[in-house]
């Protein structure tokens, strides 16, 4: 479990090609001395295991299901990602609670400064945009963020502060690019409830 506040930002330095699975090697010196084999470890908020860690980084391993949901088909040597260790119980939750389980991917339509912030407009995975609501959560390559508006067409709004703008990977993208998209988790279950009330009838 997470909260999707990014702890760091890390960078792919090698993406090795196997048999079944793809290994992702980062470096993310600010996070290494904190991982050990076998911790769940949030990359742009899909939930991996560390499978190799030393002074400079970490190794995970992504396999089918992963790889089909999530963007990390597309990482290549140098691509930035948000990082975020596993949630220790007892601790506050900044965010909103996220499990690290990517609902589908989504993209940039536009990113718009207003003022002091940014207003970004993404198109969601249409059974995360049917359960998105304004003001509600949704997290974005794994970052927590609050939706300022949703439309009709499957797209929403989210403000972005400079902080997170600046410390998250959310400021490098630009138009078109693609990201991890989990939707809020209550959400999920009142969905899941209501659709299967339908399918029972009156």
């Amino acid at each position: 479990m997470f909260t999707g506040i990014v702890e760091a930002r890390g960078r792919i330095r090698e993406v090795e090609d196997r048999d079944t699975v793809r290994r992702l090697r980062i470096a993310a010196s600010e996070l290494a001395s904190e991982l050990a084999l076998g911790d769940s470890v949030a990359v742009d908020g899909a939930c991996l295991t560390v499978t190799e860690a030393d002074a400079s980084g970490f190794a995970v391993d992504v396999i089918g299901t992963t790889l089909d949901r999530t963007i990390a088909g597309r990482y290549r040597e140098g691509s930035l990602v948000n990082l975020e260790r596993a949630l220790v119980v007892g601790g506050r939750i900044d965010g909103h609670l996220v499990q690290g389980h990517i609902d589908g991917i989504g993209y940039l339509i536009e990113c718009v400064k207003s003022g002091e912030f940014w207003l970004m407009h993404f198109r969601l995975p249409s059974d995360v945009a049917s359960q998105t609501i304004g003001r509600g959560s949704v997290a974005l390559n794994g970052v927590s963020l609050t939706v300022a508006e949703v439309g009709d067409d499957g797209t929403c709004r989210v403000g972005v502060i400079p902080y997170t703008y600046e410390n998250t990977n959310l400021g490098a993208l630009e138009a078109g690019d693609f990201v991890n998209v989990e939707g809020d988790l209550i959400g999920k279950y009142v969905g899941k409830i209501l659709a299967e009330r339908e399918k029972q009838g009156p």
